[in-house]
């Protein structure tokens, strides 16, 4: 594995988002699930929503979760 962890999970969720899988306004599932879906630790999964916001393709609601950012930057 060349690629850390965290840009996988990057690109695959970004993968998600360009191929309408995930759509703006959607709900990413908790840190827990994806923890568990890409076998990662939170730490990882902490990076890459990280990434993804500093990117604007999510956006994080204290309390409420992380969803995908409407509108998406272009």
């Amino acid at each position: 594995m060349s690629e850390a962890a965290y840009l996988q999970v990057v690109r695959d969720i970004r993968e998600q988002v360009s191929s309408g899988q995930l759509k703006p306004g959607d709900k990413l599932p908790s840190f827990a699930a994806l923890c568990e879906h890409y076998k990662v630790s939170n730490t990882v999964i902490r990076a890459a929503m990280l990434l993804l916001k500093a990117e604007g393709l999510i956006d994080g609601r204290q309390g409420k979760g992380v969803y995908v950012a409407n509108p998406l930057p272009r």
